[in-house]
């Protein structure tokens, strides 16, 4: 089995490379993949474990993105967030509950409403993925990853609670509003101690590579801790991301530049292991409906799929349009936003291997012994959607945003916004430099050394400050300008980094020729490196 996991994974990742090439969709390519491969004839068969996925792969995925979130952005639309990432799982469950006790046969109200929990909570991975690169606003993004972040612990709290009425758990309506309110609690109150114990550790230390590695293990131990005490698993690890993201500005740039690098990596390895798997599973859920009318297995997938749809589109535009007619405060609160970039909100909503491996974790029996009512529907249905929806929004969410012009219009706002902050950070660096060659000279110690490195520091400061202000010009009269039509700083840039590639060739010589080591070549391709990355980004 151990071999077959990591043939999937080698997998999914070379699949993933494909589509990144040639600017595809990485999720819909997968899953695409997938089911094409589980098609071939004589292919083992490789279930999805449930416990794998929950404890091992949707840890460290919620770690990531908590870590690329702005909490300011989140905090500045909770309202909006709260109603995507709670409200509307509750009532996407809600409303799978009516339609599929009414057209899924053998069907109980307690099973209908976990099969409602299980797919109620959208994966924006894809989403945001597309709306990322096809140039969506900034507060678009937000929404749809706020929504991502918390969405999993609504109906995953909401699937417990069900699942336990579905077994034979006697529970009130009391007794499941007290688990609820446990798994908020506790998933809240878990995610922020741990947030604020990483923080106080990590900048206790000064060693990137035990900064990182605990950054790698730190998910999934606070995941396990607030399972242990019954709170949230996903709000944990997301409050503790948060926290950390927010507070990682005053960590040390070694340490943000490797965890970048390796988050990046992991995210990319475990979103391609997830949807290439979600496309393998195709056989074990047609073998578990096996001998059942298509008629009817048609009839009600298409029916709870379209509920799951539906209930999306009419509960963001309610809840974004009706506030704002009763209540001028609403009016006032924020600009409305138009109903393309409305509707790309609701469209947006794929669902993907979480949902999966709920309801793969689904008992076979109930605490009675009786077989678990509905199961292979369930787990048949929560399939439909997941790929439904993948395939259905995943194809069509970039033409819509094309055939709308649902594009972003605030680069050149934060163009402006950054170039600003580049000329003040400018202008503190050279009070500060001022302030340090006066403290040298007062203490009688300034020597020609300080004169020439200020003069050359002081230079290299006033190209940044241009350089941020240069691609706003409509022409570069003020920053000077080559014949060719080059700007100064691109000139510098230029001819640079054509230094640094000399440089880097020349060090990989010596060490070919054995007169460094490696060692001694990799710390110094690691400080061109570092200075290639701040010319690139100027």
């Amino acid at each position: 089995m151990e071999t077959r996991l990591i043939a999937v994974l080698v997998v999914a990742v070379l699949i993933s490379a494909f589509a990144r090439r040639y600017n595809l969709s990485s999720p819909l390519v997968l899953v695409v993949a997938g089911l094409s491969a589980s098609l071939i004839p004589g292919l083992p068969e490789i279930d999805l474990n449930p416990e794998f996925v929950l404890f091992i792969v949707l840890p460290p995925l919620l770690w990531s993105a908590g870590l690329e979130s702005s909490y300011v952005a989140l905090r500045k639309n909770i309202r909006p967030v709260a109603m995507l990432a709670v409200g509307l799982p509750l009532a996407t469950a809600l409303a799978v509950v009516l339609v599929a006790y009414k057209t899924v046969p053998g069907l109980s109200i307690a099973s209908a409403l976990t099969l409602g929990a299980i797919v109620a909570p959208p994966d924006a991975v894809s989403a945001t993925a597309i709306g990322r690169r096809l140039g969506l606003s900034r507060r678009t993004m937000t929404l749809l990853g706020g929504e991502s972040l918390l969405n999993d612990a609504t109906a995953l709290t909401a699937y417990k609670v069900s699942l336990a009425a579905a077994i034979g758990v006697a529970a009130s309506w009391g007794a499941a509003a007290g688990t609820f309110a446990l798994a908020l609690v506790g998933g809240v109150l878990t995610g922020a101690a741990s947030g604020v114990l990483l923080t106080h550790l990590r900048s206790r230390l000064d060693d990137p590579l035990v900064e990182s590695a605990i950054g790698l293990t730190a998910p999934f131990i606070i995941y396990l801790v607030a399972d242990e005490i019954r709170g949230s698993g996903v709000l944990a690890v997301v409050v503790a991301a948060l926290i950390l993201g927010q507070r990682s500005t005053r960590a040390g740039y070694a340490t943000r530049l490797q965890d970048d690098a390796v988050w990046k990596a992991l995210q990319l390895i475990l979103e391609a292991f997830a949807f290439f798997m979600i496309g393998l599973q195709l056989p074990g859920v047609l073998d578990d409906i096996r001998g059942m009318p298509a008629t009817v297995m048609l009839g009600y997938s298409a029916a709870v799929l379209a509920a799951v749809i539906a209930v999306r589109i009419v509960w963001i535009y309610t809840f974004t349009y009706v506030p704002r007619l009763v209540s001028a405060r609403a009016r006032n609160r924020a600009d409305a936003a138009s109903v393309a970039e409305v509707f790309v909100v609701a469209w947006a909503g794929m669902r993907g291997v979480v949902s999966l491996a709920a309801a793969f974790a689904l008992p076979a029996t109930t605490l009675s012994g009786a077989p678990f009512p509905g199961r292979p529907h369930i787990v048949y249905l929560t399939f439909v959607v997941v790929v439904g929806t993948l395939l259905l929004h995943g194809l069509t969410l970039p033409w819509i945003i094309k055939a709308l012009g649902v594009r972003g219009h605030d680069e050149r706002a934060e163009a402006v916004a950054a170039a600003a902050a580049q000329e003040r950070a400018a202008r503190a660096a050279a009070d500060r430099l001022d302030d340090v060659l006066a403290a040298v000279q007062a203490r009688g110690q300034r020597t020609e050394a300080h004169d020439r490195a200020a003069e050359a520091l002081k230079n290299w400061n006033a190209r940044r400050r241009h350089s941020a202000w240069e691609g706003l010009r409509p022409d570069h009269a003020e920053t000077g300008e080559s014949q060719t039509g080059e700007s100064l700083n691109a000139v510098f840039r230029r001819l640079r980094l054509e230094m640094i590639e000399a440089e880097r060739d020349a060090f990989i010589d010596e060490r070919d020729s054995g007169r460094i080591d490696d060692e001694v070549l990799r710390a110094a391709l690691r400080g061109l490196d570092f200075e290639e990355a701040i010319v690139k980004r100027e």
